[in-house]
């Protein structure tokens, strides 16, 4: 059996160019004098976003796509649904590829929804009668039958996805790309979608690269993923081994943040130093065991008299998502002036409460009320977590994957209603 896609030897390169400043009609008149005795010749920089990719995907496969923001993952996607072409090698489809790489390609925004179901239909080449057997599905399903014979212009970015995921799906075409663009949607509708994406990928063969930073995601629907890193495919197979090399070895973490000159809030009267993450201990650490309790501080300096501020972290995980934050909420309500001086706040984050993943940090010191913001450094400082399975478990004997954004030990009580 042959491949569905087949590629050797890919390379993309673009262009770089800076954007020209605005001008008046006076600097182009100038300019154009400057240039009948000027020999000098503009000069480009080259960027290669893809270089030497070689990859086979068979029928009926669901291969998950990762890298860092850059890494050539779109890029990909549109050389091969053809939307751009390679600079060297090729691309071998076999099969009609139905796409969604952004909100809105392939739709005219003047069409009506059911209008733009007829054009991206005759796109993939499907007679009309061939649409009209799966038009009632692709409207039920999109949830947009209000609305489908309303001009596109009119949807909503989340009611355009809906709608492009919807014709994507149903029209027959055995390939299927899908962008980040499931992220546009609420949670129910990606449930859905990833639903979908199952249904048809086992019950018609269809073959789906499936692009997203959400780790969990690509884990609960691709058994095999790559890994983009600079536009070079650095790895591939095994989801979990391929997520675990590109968490490991390619999201950066940084568990101390300092700053030569400091950041000053806009004032002037406060002074970040400093922020970093440590154990128990006060060590300066950037992997930490589920069980173990993880420290944030900061060093920052007050220059005048009276200051009134307090504190606050936001955490992020991973997929960038603000997980939860916390504010120095008893000095919130009852903040004493600060003299000038040299200062250390810590906060702790208690141990069985963040899962596996990569997590960062923003920091901040700021009025609440009214909410007056002197300093706010985003993701400065970052740490891995991990579970070691060869000791006791807090979880008792339980050693499996423990799913979910947080993962707290929560009180339980069990008793006997029986008298």
């Amino acid at each position: 059996m042959k491949p569905a896609i087949e590629i050797r030897n890919l390379g993309k390169q673009y262009k770089l160019t800076s954007a020209e400043p605005y001008i008046a009609l006076r600097d182009v008149i100038t300019h154009g004098v400057k240039n009948i005795f000027s020999s000098r010749k503009k000069t480009s920089e080259k960027f290669w976003a893809l270089q030497d990719i070689n990859l086979d995907i068979m029928p009926g496969e669901r291969v998950g796509i990762i890298g860092r923001n850059g890494a050539g993952k779109s890029t990909l996607l549109k050389i091969i649904s053809r939307i751009t072409p390679p600079t060297t090698g090729e691309a071998i489809i076999r099969g009609r590829v139905g796409s969604l790489l952004e909100v809105g390609t392939g739709f005219h925004p003047e069409l009506t929804g059911r209008e733009n179901i007829y054009l991206n239909g005759s796109i993939l080449g499907l007679k009309r009668a061939e649409i009209n057997r799966h038009l009632d599905e692709i409207i039920d399903f999109s949830g947009v039958e209000k609305f489908i014979d309303t001009p596109l212009k009119r949807y909503s970015s989340g009611m355009q996805m809906r709608l492009a995921f919807s014709v994507a799906a149903h029209l027959q075409s055995e390939i299927l790309l899908i962008d980040e663009v499931l992220a546009v949607g609420d949670l129910e509708f990606q449930k859905k979608c990833i639903g979908k994406m199952e249904e048809v990928s086992k019950s018609e063969g269809r073959t789906i690269l499936f692009v997203s930073h959400n780790m969990d995601s690509i884990r609960k629907f691709c058994p095999a993923t790559i890994l983009l890193n600079q536009g070079k495919l650095v790895s591939q197979g095994n989801t979990e081994k391929t997520i675990t090399e590109y968490i490991s070895k390619h999201l950066a973490i940084n568990a101390e943040k300092c700053w030569s000159n400091g950041v000053l809030s806009y004032d002037q009267n406060i002074r970040l130093n400093k922020v970093w993450v440590h154990n128990t201990k006060n060590e300066v650490l950037a992997r930490f065991d589920t069980t173990e309790d993880i420290g944030i501080s900061a060093e920052y300096e007050i220059f005048n008299e009276n200051v009134a501020f307090t504190h606050g972290i936001n955490v992020y995980n991973q997929e960038n998502i603000n997980i939860f934050n916390s504010h120095d909420v008893a000095c919130a309500q009852r903040m004493k002036q600060k003299q000038a001086g040299v200062y250390q706040s810590t906060v702790w984050i208690p141990g069985n409460l963040l899962p596996d993943g990569i997590f960062s940090i923003s920091y901040a010191l700021f009025n609440p009320n009214p909410v007056d913001v002197f300093v706010h450094e985003h993701n400065i400082v970052s740490f891995e977590i991990f579970t070691d399975f060869s000791k006791l478990s807090a979880r008792g004997n339980y050693a499996d994957e423990f799913p979910g954004i947080v993962r707290p030990m929560l009180k339980w009580k069990v008793e006997s209603v029986n008298n």
